[in-house]
């Protein structure tokens, strides 16, 4: 408890899923969290779920668009407003774009961009200025086991995620000298809504589930939680001289040779 006392951390994308486990366990931390998310209704939601779960806990529920810059701008404005200075951004938000490369339309292409790589690169460029002047600060961003092994059939979004680890390397790199720290997350198969909703769409969504179970080593998926405790470990100072870096979960998933 208390690794994150006395620190301020915007958590996109945080009304559901991996977004809202990280808000949940950042406030169990210490850290004042702003819940930064396109749909308010849901992060209102989690940040209630929060206040009543942890009495004390100090929550910020703003709408926020991460494909607009100035809505993202207006997110960080408000954090410092109502808690100080932003000490940690997790750029979470995010969408699946699964679609054939010749047939995939210019509208799914750029909506795919636009939240998956635009979004981070808009939640970094709003916090920098003040942890570069403060010389301090940690980005942690949500990429993905897509960003490392292509799936056939999901094109765009693996472009995307490499995106964001090329852009996490290199701005880790450029803003290294002034103490501010940038890394990378990359879960694999993560039990969320969204995995529900694509097994659910599936002819057989018993079976897609039993896939699924039976790809990692461990013989099951990941949960939220444990990509929340990554996040808290990399935004604490408990890892002040790791940066640049992205650290894979997904049970050994992308380790495992393919016969």
């Amino acid at each position: 408890m208390n690794r994150l006392n006395g620190k301020v951390a915007i958590v996109t994308g945080a009304g559901r899923g991996i977004g809202a486990a990280i808000a949940r366990a950042f406030a169990a931390e210490g850290a004042a969290v702003v819940l930064a998310e396109l749909d308010g209704a849901s992060a209102e939601a989690t940040a209630r779920a929060i206040a009543q779960a942890q009495p004390g806990a100090r929550t910020l529920a703003v709408p926020t668009d991460v494909t607009q810059a100035a809505s993202v701008r207006t997110a960080v404005a408000e954090a410092e407003r109502a808690f100080g200075p932003v000490d940690v951004l997790v750029n979470n938000a995010g969408i699946n774009v699964f679609a054939d490369p010749l047939t995939m339309t210019d509208d799914d292409w750029r909506r795919c961009f636009a939240v998956d790589l635009d979004g981070v690169w808009n939640g970094c460029r709003a916090v920098l200025p003040g942890m570069v002047e403060r010389r301090a600060g940690s980005i942690v961003n949500i990429a993905s086991t897509h960003a490392f092994q292509i799936i056939p059939g999901c094109f765009p979004y693996p472009v995307a995620k490499h995106g964001v680890i090329g852009l996490t390397r290199a701005l880790g790199i450029e803003y290294a000298p002034r103490n501010v720290r940038v890394n990378a997350i990359a879960p694999g198969y993560i039990e969320t809504q969204l995995t529900h909703d694509w097994w659910n769409a599936q002819p057989d969504p018993e079976a897609a589930r039993r896939v699924t179970l039976e790809l990692p080593p461990m013989k099951r998926i990941g949960r939220p939680e444990e990509v929340a405790m990554t996040a808290v470990f990399l935004a604490s100072d408990e890892a002040p001289f790791i940066n640049a870096s992205c650290i894979t979960i997904d049970g050994g998933r992308t380790a495992l040779h393919h016969e």
